[in-house]
């Protein structure tokens, strides 16, 4: 019990640096030394949601850096399948820089767009199956990262004072500091809660397809974005906070970059090797709440690790899952909960991620009570209007 105390208080020290106010500008934040050293390879968020016709696959990569590199190619990649979690094709959205402004994109040998594509309504292909917006825009992802830090530091401040851990990693906080946990989420310096993101504006590649060109194993997508160098895959992202907020929370600085360079360099195929990494973060996220076990997928029947086995195998596979069937598109996970929950409300959700959703609340919801709304972060919509229809989707800078 006291190793499993060490180990959760220990777990907090990055957790809290994690949410800090330094390199932190997108859900994919303070990531691995190779894309730390260059923003130009550093995914910040990945997006993707069906048009109201479920027509079009819509698309979207941020990059932390301002500008593209001519030494690098930004993928998307689309994997496809009749259930979740089981996929029979892919197809693969290939774009590169040769100079900042100048993008060559194609999907396949179906269609390729080549030009200035900074202009907002982007650039078509010659077969006109896909579109191309490629420049600065205004980040949509929002989080109240102040609020977050305060939360973790009651969390810390129960860990050094006892709070017991069970065997399967959750501390049992009393009802008095999960309240003030979930309080201090919604604040920022003790006032509202305020979006530290506000006004970045990334390099952003923004994609619509014909959901012909991508749906090809079945109507349910799984979506995923790299950047790739010469030799190796340097970056990944599919859903928001998984690479940076679950991998190396118990691990000293050296062996946590590692850690997220090995997870940057794998795919959704080779991501195995994370789960038991991921579950040690989950045991964290659960008692937040004050109730250890109610997490989305935890086995209430155990005490070990083994509780959140399932849901770190769902969170380590990180793709966004999106059923192409549907036009209606309304929040995070939808496909997830739909396939997992039997969720009747969501089957015929789209899910993915629009630019709109209140991912960050949803995510952490659902980590820890097995909701989609217990986590209030305080703010739920960015400064500025993003579309889910008219493209290129993300605001002007």
């Amino acid at each position: 019990m006291l190793r499993s105390l060490r180990l959760a208080s220990a777990m907090l020290i990055p957790v809290l640096s994690l949410t800090g106010a330094g390199r932190c500008k997108a859900s994919d934040h303070l990531d691995s030394p190779t894309v730390i050293a260059d923003p130009r390879a550093d995914i910040g968020d990945v997006y993707a949601w069906t048009s109201p016709d479920h027509q079009r696959l819509n698309l979207v990569m941020t990059i932390v850096g301002h500008t593209f590199s001519d030494k690098l190619a930004y993928v998307f990649h689309v994997d496809s399948g009749a259930k979740f979690g089981s996929t029979t094709a892919t197809t693969a959205i290939v774009c590169r820089f040769a100079v900042t402004q100048e993008a060559d994109c194609q999907v396949g040998d179906a269609d390729r767009v080549r030009g200035d594509a900074s202009v907002p309504g982007g650039l078509q292909g010659a077969n006109h199956r896909l579109r191309v917006f490629a420049g600065l825009r205004d980040d949509p992802f929002f989080n109240n990262v102040r609020g977050t830090r305060a939360a973790y530091q009651v969390a810390a401040t129960a860990l050094r004072n006892s709070a017991v851990v069970d065997g399967s990693g959750c501390p049992n906080f009393d009802s008095a500091t999960s309240r003030a946990i979930l309080d201090q989420w919604r604040q920022t310096d003790g006032g509202p809660g305020t979006n530290f993101l506000k006004g970045w504006t990334p390099a952003s590649i923004v994609v619509s397809v014909d959901l012909g060109l991508v749906n090809k194993g079945g109507r349910l997508l799984a979506v995923w974005g790299a950047t790739v160098g010469p030799n190796r895959q340097i970056d990944r992202e599919g859903r928001p906070l998984t690479g940076n907020a679950l991998l190396g929370l118990l691990a000293p600085d050296t062996d946590s970059d590692r850690l997220k360079e090995d997870y940057n360099a794998a795919t959704p195929d080779t991501s195995a090797q994370f789960i038991p990494e991921i579950q040690k973060a989950l045991g964290l996220y659960d008692a937040f709440d004050g109730h250890c076990g109610n997490q989305l997928l935890a086995d209430k029947k155990t005490e070990t690790s083994m509780r959140y086995r399932a849901m770190a195998t769902v969170l380590a596979d990180d793709r966004l899952w999106v059923n192409s069937a549907s036009g209606v598109c309304t929040q995070l996970f939808a496909v997830e909960l739909a396939s997992l929950t039997g969720r009747k409300d969501l089957r015929n959700d789209c899910g993915g991620r629009t630019l709109n959703y209140d991912a960050v609340n949803v995510y952490r919801s659902v980590l820890v009570d097995g909701t989609n709304t217990s986590v209030d972060d305080g703010v739920h919509s960015d400064e500025k209007v993003h579309s889910a229809i008219e493209f290129p989707f993300l605001a002007a800078p």
